[in-house]
Protein backbone atom coordinates (compact mmCIF):
# COMPACT_ATOMS: atom_id res chain seq x y z
CA UNK A 1 0.00 0.00 0.00
CA UNK A 2 2.97 2.34 1.00
CA UNK A 3 5.20 1.61 -2.44
CA UNK A 4 1.79 1.79 -4.13
CA UNK A 5 0.59 5.31 -2.75
CA UNK A 6 4.28 6.84 -3.06
CA UNK A 7 4.94 5.70 -6.99
CA UNK A 8 1.83 7.44 -8.04
CA UNK A 9 2.46 10.72 -6.70
CA UNK A 10 5.56 10.72 -7.82
CA UNK A 11 7.32 10.30 -4.47
CA UNK A 12 10.25 7.47 -5.65
CA UNK A 13 12.66 7.59 -2.36
CA UNK A 14 10.69 8.73 0.46
CA UNK A 15 13.39 7.64 2.89
CA UNK A 16 16.06 9.71 1.52
CA UNK A 17 15.44 12.35 -1.18
CA UNK A 18 12.01 12.92 -1.08
CA UNK A 19 11.35 12.76 2.78
CA UNK A 20 10.16 16.33 2.92
CA UNK A 21 7.91 16.12 -0.08
CA UNK A 22 5.13 13.38 1.54
CA UNK A 23 2.23 14.05 3.95
CA UNK A 24 0.28 10.32 4.65
CA UNK A 25 -3.04 9.90 6.23
CA UNK A 26 -3.53 6.91 7.86
CA UNK A 27 -7.40 5.43 8.23
CA UNK A 28 -6.80 2.96 10.78
CA UNK A 29 -4.69 2.69 13.90
CA UNK A 30 -3.82 -1.27 12.97
CA UNK A 31 -0.32 -3.07 11.57
CA UNK A 32 -0.92 -1.07 8.09
CA UNK A 33 -0.37 2.69 9.98
CA UNK A 34 2.86 0.50 11.40
CA UNK A 35 3.87 -0.36 7.42
CA UNK A 36 3.61 2.99 6.25
CA UNK A 37 5.61 4.44 9.11
CA UNK A 38 8.35 2.06 8.33
CA UNK A 39 8.19 2.22 4.51
CA UNK A 40 8.02 5.90 4.29
CA UNK A 41 9.43 7.25 7.15
CA UNK A 42 6.34 9.49 7.71
CA UNK A 43 6.03 10.09 11.52
CA UNK A 44 3.60 11.46 13.88
CA UNK A 45 6.12 13.64 15.80
CA UNK A 46 7.73 14.99 12.48
CA UNK A 47 3.60 15.68 11.63
CA UNK A 48 4.10 13.70 8.30
CA UNK A 49 1.92 11.28 9.16
CA UNK A 50 -1.99 12.03 10.20
CA UNK A 51 -4.45 9.78 11.74
CA UNK A 52 -7.90 9.64 10.92
CA UNK A 53 -9.93 7.18 12.82
CA UNK A 54 -11.89 6.11 10.36
CA UNK A 55 -11.35 2.05 10.59
CA UNK A 56 -10.77 1.70 7.25
CA UNK A 57 -7.86 -0.08 5.74
CA UNK A 58 -6.69 2.89 3.47
CA UNK A 59 -4.28 5.69 3.07
CA UNK A 60 -3.77 8.70 1.40
CA UNK A 61 -0.74 10.27 -0.09
CA UNK A 62 -0.17 13.87 -0.58
CA UNK A 63 2.69 14.99 -2.64
CA UNK A 64 3.20 18.23 -0.76
CA UNK A 65 5.56 19.95 -3.45
CA UNK A 66 3.22 18.75 -6.80
CA UNK A 67 -0.01 18.62 -4.54
CA UNK A 68 -0.22 15.33 -6.15
CA UNK A 69 -2.41 13.02 -3.96
CA UNK A 70 -4.07 9.79 -4.05
CA UNK A 71 -6.35 7.39 -1.50
CA UNK A 72 -5.23 3.82 -1.31
CA UNK A 73 -7.73 1.06 0.05
CA UNK A 74 -7.22 -2.45 0.84
CA UNK A 75 -10.19 -4.57 -0.80
CA UNK A 76 -12.01 -6.62 1.03
CA UNK A 77 -12.02 -8.88 -1.72
CA UNK A 78 -8.21 -9.16 -1.51
CA UNK A 79 -9.04 -11.55 1.42
CA UNK A 80 -10.77 -14.01 -0.84
CA UNK A 81 -8.32 -13.81 -3.09
CA UNK A 82 -5.47 -14.92 -0.90
CA UNK A 83 -7.53 -17.57 -0.24
CA UNK A 84 -8.27 -19.23 -2.97
CA UNK A 85 -5.01 -18.22 -5.17
CA UNK A 86 -3.05 -19.84 -2.09
CA UNK A 87 -5.19 -22.24 -0.42
CA UNK A 88 -1.99 -24.74 0.32
CA UNK A 89 -0.81 -22.19 2.72
CA UNK A 90 -2.57 -22.97 6.15
CA UNK A 91 -2.17 -19.64 8.06
CA UNK A 92 -4.64 -17.21 6.80
CA UNK A 93 -2.15 -14.29 7.43
CA UNK A 94 1.05 -16.24 5.81
CA UNK A 95 -1.77 -16.81 2.67
CA UNK A 96 -2.34 -12.61 2.80
CA UNK A 97 0.81 -11.87 3.13
CA UNK A 98 2.04 -13.65 0.47
CA UNK A 99 -1.35 -12.31 -1.82
CA UNK A 100 0.72 -8.85 -0.64
CA UNK A 101 3.62 -9.81 -2.49
CA UNK A 102 2.40 -11.53 -5.39
CA UNK A 103 -0.40 -10.83 -7.12
CA UNK A 104 -1.34 -7.86 -9.25
CA UNK A 105 -1.56 -4.39 -7.44
CA UNK A 106 -5.10 -3.92 -8.70
CA UNK A 107 -6.33 -7.23 -7.10
CA UNK A 108 -5.34 -6.39 -3.98
CA UNK A 109 -6.00 -2.10 -3.49
CA UNK A 110 -8.32 0.42 -5.20
CA UNK A 111 -6.54 3.77 -5.89
CA UNK A 112 -8.37 6.69 -6.50
CA UNK A 113 -6.88 10.61 -7.37
CA UNK A 114 -8.15 12.96 -4.75
CA UNK A 115 -7.39 16.50 -3.75
CA UNK A 116 -6.43 17.36 0.22
CA UNK A 117 -5.93 20.73 2.07
CA UNK A 118 -3.68 20.91 4.40
CA UNK A 119 -4.35 24.37 6.52
CA UNK A 120 -1.32 25.90 7.92
CA UNK A 121 -2.02 24.43 11.63
CA UNK A 122 -2.04 20.51 10.33
CA UNK A 123 1.23 21.35 8.41
CA UNK A 124 4.66 19.85 9.63
CA UNK A 125 7.54 22.36 11.19
CA UNK A 126 7.22 24.54 14.20
CA UNK A 127 3.74 25.36 15.72
CA UNK A 128 2.11 28.12 14.65
CA UNK A 129 0.28 29.15 17.63
CA UNK A 130 -0.09 28.14 21.39
CA UNK A 131 -2.22 29.39 23.96
CA UNK A 132 -3.02 28.16 27.33
CA UNK A 133 -6.32 26.77 28.24
CA UNK A 134 -8.60 29.26 30.69
CA UNK A 135 -9.37 26.25 33.26
CA UNK A 136 -6.40 23.72 34.01
CA UNK A 137 -3.65 25.91 32.37
CA UNK A 138 -2.37 23.38 30.41
CA UNK A 139 -0.66 24.80 26.92
CA UNK A 140 -2.86 23.77 23.41
CA UNK A 141 -0.99 24.31 20.29
CA UNK A 142 -2.21 25.25 16.51
CA UNK A 143 -5.16 26.19 17.04
CA UNK A 144 -6.64 23.36 19.17
CA UNK A 145 -8.53 25.30 21.49
CA UNK A 146 -12.18 25.70 21.60
CA UNK A 147 -13.44 29.51 22.54
CA UNK A 148 -16.60 29.38 24.40
CA UNK A 149 -18.05 32.43 26.38
CA UNK A 150 -14.92 34.38 25.83
CA UNK A 151 -13.10 31.63 27.83
CA UNK A 152 -10.35 29.46 25.90
CA UNK A 153 -9.92 26.28 26.38
CA UNK A 154 -8.45 23.00 25.96
CA UNK A 155 -10.89 20.44 24.13
CA UNK A 156 -10.98 18.50 27.39
CA UNK A 157 -12.03 21.33 29.58
CA UNK A 158 -14.51 22.29 26.70
CA UNK A 159 -16.06 18.28 27.53
CA UNK A 160 -14.32 16.75 25.03
CA UNK A 161 -11.94 14.42 26.57
CA UNK A 162 -11.00 10.70 26.53
CA UNK A 163 -10.05 10.63 30.27
CA UNK A 164 -11.70 11.55 33.45
CA UNK A 165 -9.86 13.56 35.78
CA UNK A 166 -9.35 11.35 39.59
CA UNK A 167 -9.31 13.65 42.25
Amino acid sequence: MAMLGCQAVGINDPLGTDKKKLLVFVEIDRCAADAINTVTGCRLGKRTLKYYDYGKLAATFLNTKTGEAVRVVALDSSRELADHAYPDVENRYARQLRAYKLLPDPELFKVERVQVHVPAENKPGRPISRVSCDECGEGVNDRREIVREGRTLCRACAGDAYYRRLE
